[in-house]
């Protein structure tokens, strides 16, 4: 009998993007005493230069840096990653999270936080992104209209076989979508399964993924052929989808 102990897995390790000391210092000391591996950076191009040395499995990341601002850095980062991102930030008006969103972060947290708060949505994001790679081991296709999504490799083919990158709350959603064709979704229930943190009745998440997916798909917003809004409900996929 093999007694010999099992070698742990490492770590995650959380990058925090900020300039400010004390957020760093903050949020730094409530994840390292959760486990977690942390590492700092000043400015986008610190935290350019972790990622790029050390690898990591979660970034908190401020808007307001100094010099390159965050939504630079967080459309750096999609171009070539689904890696978690939250936005941790003081502008937390309504433009500010959909434009966060927008740019493919997983989530977004107004200053003052509670350290704890963030914690546990990086927790739960971690461990939805860790499912999803699991989900990705069972090879899968679903074809719709001129569209395949590949479950695989997370991403939107064109008929000409082209890749369209999507984001990791993109796919989610057409994921959702594509796998109820022709039933009504409610953005509620949308929102319970795309998100991890608390959203309130005027959350805007589904609509701006909605809109980029249409762009990406080319479908019409004024008079859509896929994604049918439902007013008052929330949303309908459209086209028969094919199983593969």
């Amino acid at each position: 009998m093999n007694t010999e102990p099992q070698p742990k897995s490492p770590p995650p390790r959380v990058l925090i993007v900020d300039d400010d000391p004390v957020t760093c210092a903050t949020l730094a000391g409530y994840f390292a005493e959760d486990g977690y591996a942390v590492a700092e950076a000043g400015d986008a191009a610190q935290a350019r230069d972790t990622m790029a040395r050390q690898g990591v499995d979660l970034v908190l990341l401020d808007v307001g840096l100094p010099g390159e601002d965050g939504y630079s850095l967080m459309r750096e980062i999609r171009q070539h990653s689904q890696l978690p991102v939250i936005f941790v930030s003081g502008r937390y008006q309504d433009v500010d999270r959909i434009l966060g969103l927008e740019f493919g972060a997983d989530d977004y947290v107004g200053k003052p936080f509670n350290a704890r708060e963030v914690l546990v949505r990086a927790r739960n994001l971690l461990r939805r992104a860790r499912g999803q790679a699991d989900t990705d081991l069972e090879p899968g296709r679903r074809d719709f209209a001129d569209w395949s999504l590949d479950l695989h490799q997370r991403c939107l083919l064109a008929a000409d076989g082209q890749r369209v990158g999507l984001t990791r709350g993109e796919f989610n959603l057409l994921a959702l979508l594509t796998a109820r064709p022709g039933r009504a979704l409610s953005r509620d229930a949308l929102l319970d399964q795309l998100s991890n943190r608390d959203w309130h009745p005027y959350d805007r998440t589904v609509d701006v993924l909605i809109g980029r997916l249409r762009r990406k798909l080319g479908d019409d917003p004024r008079a859509p052929r896929l994604i049918i809004t439902l007013q008052g409900v929330g949303y309908l996929f459209a086209a028969k989808v094919q199983s593969h």
